[in-house]
């Protein structure tokens, strides 16, 4: 199965990388230990062999404290669907996340422009986050969020291409904090990796898991 933590680079060594060693090490003596092993969790998370995961450049501005990864539902060189997720911590805790963690998302995917005409997709869409959440037992509050369904007609000299639409998922919640003021971040990482396979159309993880349903009518994959 495929780690969370990313790939290793490959590249040479030396003295700058020894010097951006060192100004890590600094760093992270300064970082609360609750977020630490929030992280820690995330990197050591196992996840379905379909879902590539790795780290990208947390925002700033939004909390204190921030880690992000983003992933990718893949079919041999094409993906299916892709999204971020963003660990926020403010050790202050914050009025409108009810905790000191919070937990952000975007998952985007292509549909047949019949599914996503449905009018009850918007709905059913966040039920797939609630209940990968449930599935796996996990306990939060908080929640918000938006789906989005656009749609794109082609003209002119672009009229060979066929209409193309997507469904965005952005939303947001508080992990329940447990031993030490930890969220059992792994197990959030995993849900939100169901929510991918959902949206991409995979069957689900584990045999008989009637809370999954696939999309019908799923467009090719994309090139990455």
């Amino acid at each position: 199965m495929a780690a969370a933590q990313g790939r290793l680079s490959d590249g040479a060594g030396g003295m700058d990388e020894a010097k951006d060693t060192e100004k890590d090490r600094r760093e992270a003596d300064t970082v609360p230990l609750p977020f630490r092993a929030a992280v820690d969790a995330l990197k050591a998370a196992r996840l379905r062999p379909q879902i590539e995961v790795e780290p990208t450049p947390p925002p700033k501005r939004l909390a204190p404290y921030a880690y992000a990864l983003e992933a990718a539902v893949v079919d041999g060189d094409e993906d299916l669907a892709d999204g971020r997720l963003v660990l926020l911590h403010d050790p202050a805790g914050h009025d409108a996340w009810q905790g000191t963690f919070r937990l952000v998302t975007l998952v985007r995917a292509e549909l047949e422009p019949e599914m996503a005409a449905d009018p009850l997709l918007p709905e059913v869409c966040w039920s797939w986050l609630t209940g990968a959440l449930q599935t796996r037992g996990l306990t939060y509050g908080e929640p918000s969020g938006t789906v989005t369904r656009a749609s794109s007609h082609y003209f002119g000299g672009l009229s060979a291409r066929p209409a193309a639409s997507q469904i965005e998922i952005r939303a947001s919640w508080t992990p329940r904090e447990g031993l030490g003021g930890v969220p059992d971040t792994a197990a959030h990482l995993a849900s939100w990796c169901d929510l991918l396979a959902q949206v991409a159309g995979l069957p689900p993880a584990a045999p008989g898991d009637a809370s999954v349903v696939t999309l019908p009518q799923r467009r090719g994959p994309q090139s990455r």
